[in-house]
């Protein structure tokens, strides 16, 4: 079958053998994606459509989303990358630091309301403890079993491997006797290590994000896969990046989904010194999204929006361009003026069942793994809406979080 056409347009020749490729099935060269990675104009369009027409073959009208909260345990981190609005110095102002109990009480409000996942992240403080994480999730388990317990970035179990002086696998294999879950593939950024250096040099190297994924992945630990893309990186990066993961997953096939992520640039010392643009614009956003569902298909089938980084409007667009989750809800997010958001709003099932249907599509809530629990067809048939999470003070909470990816 073809590529999709838009009326009045004549597709490149080129491009057009590419996405008939992908709809045969074959898997797309670095050569073929860098062509479809600089898509304008018309061409841009029919990627979109390809890539949307993909999407349905492969996993229907339904989006799904997963009701979870994100707890950011402490913002107080020494790793310094300049693309980061959240981690804070210990004697800086504004610092914070959850106790269990707090952690707890958070997950068990969540679960409370209907959350089936909590995401656990932080930042990195020199003095952590080294089992801190293990502890952390024995007494959320502990607390509410049911809960699927979504925590600690590569970079996060890099670091309690360095501060227990376990081996790797020996110590995700602790974790996943403790219940964790599945892993965040944040961390990831662009798996490029001259990239990287620019990013955040104390960040850990491509290879070990790689080796600590796929290690997860033997263990039977599921993960997610992100990419950050609009700020120093090139279309040649994503790329690259893409058929990394896709390579990742023919081997293991531990990705549950793959979530691009658009840079925020506000507050970020790498937009402040000069060294980054400041994000993505619209059609950016679009080709990234339709790159990824082309590059990636028949390996990881789920790709998921990141409200959060791109507001709603251009969410809705890339979930016509190939994306086919919303990411969670119940969320204390505070970062994106794209978003609509603003600090202590929640945004609920039942407003993105809503926006959902607003495109002519199905609702579907999933659970971390992607298994559908409930499939809304009729929106007279819609549970009552939950009680929203109370608003939580400004001085005791997060101001900038990666999200549950």
């Amino acid at each position: 079958m073809g590529p999709p056409t838009i009326p009045g347009t004549v597709l490149a020749a080129e491009v057009s053998e590419i996405l008939c490729s992908a709809a045969s099935g074959a898997e797309l060269t670095f050569e073929q994606g860098l062509v479809l990675a600089t898509a304008e104009g018309a061409e841009l369009e029919v990627l979109v459509a390809a890539a949307d027409r993909l999407r349905r073959e492969t996993v229907g009208d339904a989006i799904t989303y997963v009701v979870n909260r994100n707890i950011n345990f402490t913002n107080v981190c020494f790793v310094g990358c300049s693309f980061c609005g959240f981690g804070r110095g210990p004697g800086a102002s504004a610092v914070y630091s959850l106790s269990f109990e707090e952690a707890v009480r958070r997950a068990r409000e969540a679960w409370d309301r209907g959350a089936t996942e909590v995401c656990v992240q932080g930042g990195l403080p020199r003095d952590l403890d080294g089992f801190f994480y293990r502890d952390l999730l024995r007494a959320i388990k502990h607390a509410i079993p049911g809960m699927h317990v979504h925590a600690f970035s590569p970079m996060e179990i890099d670091y309690g491997v360095l501060k227990t002086g376990m081996p790797l696998r020996d110590y995700l294999q602790m974790m996943k006797d403790e219940g964790l879950g599945s892993i965040p593939g944040t961390a990831a950024e662009i798996l490029d290590d001259r990239v990287r250096q620019e990013l955040s040099p104390n960040k850990l190297p491509a290879a070990r994000w790689v080796e600590i994924i796929t290690t997860a992945h033997e263990l039977g630990i599921p993960t997610t896969s992100t990419m950050m893309y609009g700020h120093v990186e090139e279309p040649a990066h994503w790329v690259r990046h893409m058929l990394l993961l896709r390579a990742i997953q023919k081997r293991t096939g531990g990705f549950t989904e793959f979530v691009p992520l658009g840079f925020i640039h506000e507050n970020t010392r790498l937009y402040r010194h000069g060294g980054a643009r400041p994000g993505a614009k619209r059609e950016e956003h679009l080709r990234v999204h339709a790159l990824a569902r082309v590059l990636l298909h028949g390996a990881i089938k789920n790709l998921q929006v990141s409200w959060v980084k791109l507001g709603f409007e251009t969410s809705l667009a890339c979930l016509r361009a190939g994306a086919n989750d919303f990411s969670g809800t119940l969320m204390e997010e505070s970062i994106s003026k794209a978003a609509g958001a603003t600090f202590g709003e929640y945004v609920s099932p039942e407003e993105f069942r809503s926006r959902i249907r607003s495109i002519g599509r199905l609702p579907a809530e999933r659970t971390t793994t992607y298994k559908i629990r409930r499939l809304f067809e009729d929106p007279q048939q819609d549970p009552p809406a939950a009680a929203h999470l109370p608003v939580i003070r400004t001085d005791s909470h997060v101001t900038y979080s990666e999200g549950a990816y």
